[in-house]
């Protein structure tokens, strides 16, 4: 991908060996307020009560819909696991119910399309289970690469990245595929040690690179600070074959998220 050709060699092999690479002030602060007042816009714009798709990395088998695999066209709202009370009532605003939004930012909103194509490139911010970007969106052969930037700084009080350094090196484990009856991973998760991960802390406007192959993971917003980041993936489209069995239907580059509490 073209950020490649913009790191310094030291930068490269930190992303080689590591799995991951944090650059710092990667978006301005005039382009972070751009795209936050734009989703709060959206939020705001956002009827609930016209869906209730909600986003899962552990039930989504059984939470997916059309909804879910529309979103690829369009831009739709995804509420956190959370978000609903026994009687199917929001617990609190739609603002705080958000998982995420997405996927289809980059090409639809025209403040996320200025940023995206650009020449450079609260208390309930839910977990995001262990997971390998490659799962979701494979090529043949890997080329999934995720562009994680953080529009809030990212602690560890309020969900920030988690990640297990140089696990890319030991190849994807799973694959998040498409059948007949919905989605659902070919194989089981395996087992981690929460030891081996590091977090990755950042001030908003970094952007963290992530390998396709490197395992990774947030944990549930705890704070009453909100974390909200704006989350991409691009895969090569030059000599790379798109599965068919992506849950995403199509040949091209996946769209990217808007994310809140989640990775």
């Amino acid at each position: 991908m073209g950020i490649v050709g913009n790191l310094t060699p030291q930068q490269r092999q930190s992303f080689d060996s590591q799995g991951f690479l944090v650059i710092e002030s990667f978006a301005s602060p005039a382009e972070i307020e751009a795209m936050r007042k734009r989703m709060d816009g959206m939020l705001q714009a956002f009827d609930p009560t016209t869906t209730a798709s909600i986003f899962s990395t552990k039930n989504q088998v059984q939470l997916t819909s059309e909804y879910f695999y529309e979103s690829a066209e369009k831009i739709s709202f995804f509420f956190e696991e959370k978000a609903f009370d026994d009687n199917g009532n929001l617990k609190q605003p739609k603002e705080l119910s958000i998982n995420k939004v997405g996927h289809a930012l980059h090409e639809i909103d025209p403040v996320f399309k200025e940023f995206s194509c650009s020449e450079k490139q609260p208390g309930i911010g839910g977990e995001v289970t262990p997971h390998q970007d490659n799962s979701f969106l494979y090529t043949e052969p890997k080329t999934c690469t995720g562009l994680w930037l953080a529009l809030e700084d990212a602690t560890v009080v309020n969900g920030c990245l988690w990640a297990i350094p140089e696990s890319q090196k030991n190849g994807l484990v799973r694959r998040f595929i498409r059948g007949d009856d919905g989605v659902y991973f070919d194989r089981p998760s395996p087992s981690y040690d929460q030891k081996d991960f590091v977090p990755i802390e950042v001030k908003a406007g970094s952007l963290v690179v992530i390998h396709g192959d490197l395992i990774h993971q947030s944990f549930e917003n705890q704070s009453s600070n909100s974390r909200h980041a704006y989350s991409l993936h691009a895969v090569d489209t030059d000599g790379c074959k798109w599965a068919e069995d992506n849950w995403i239907r199509r040949k091209v580059e996946p769209k990217p998220l808007y994310a809140s509490g989640q990775t």
